[in-house]
């Protein structure tokens, strides 16, 4: 399983399946990462942690605790 920790500075990839329970669930769904959804990373800090992604066109930094709930795929590539 890939999550999006796993994730390349410059990747972008599609969301899976969102793992968590109860509020941790809800606040990654209300932040606008669903199911379906392309996310593309940004930037990772030294230590990895934040991690930056663009996600339905705005900028979002994401704790590596977060990013393991976020199941993910290689997006697939225009061509």
């Amino acid at each position: 399983m890939r999550t999006l920790r796993d994730a390349a500075i410059g990747e972008t990839v599609k969301v899976v399946k969102l793992h968590g329970e109860g509020a941790v669930k809800r606040r990654i769904m209300d932040m606008g990462i669903t199911r379906g959804i392309e996310v593309y990373v940004r930037k990772v800090a030294p230590l990895g942690d934040p991690i930056e992604v663009n996600v339905r066109g705005y900028e979002l930094s994401l704790r590596k605790a977060d990013a393991e709930m976020i199941q993910i795929e290689e997006a697939a590539q225009a061509e």
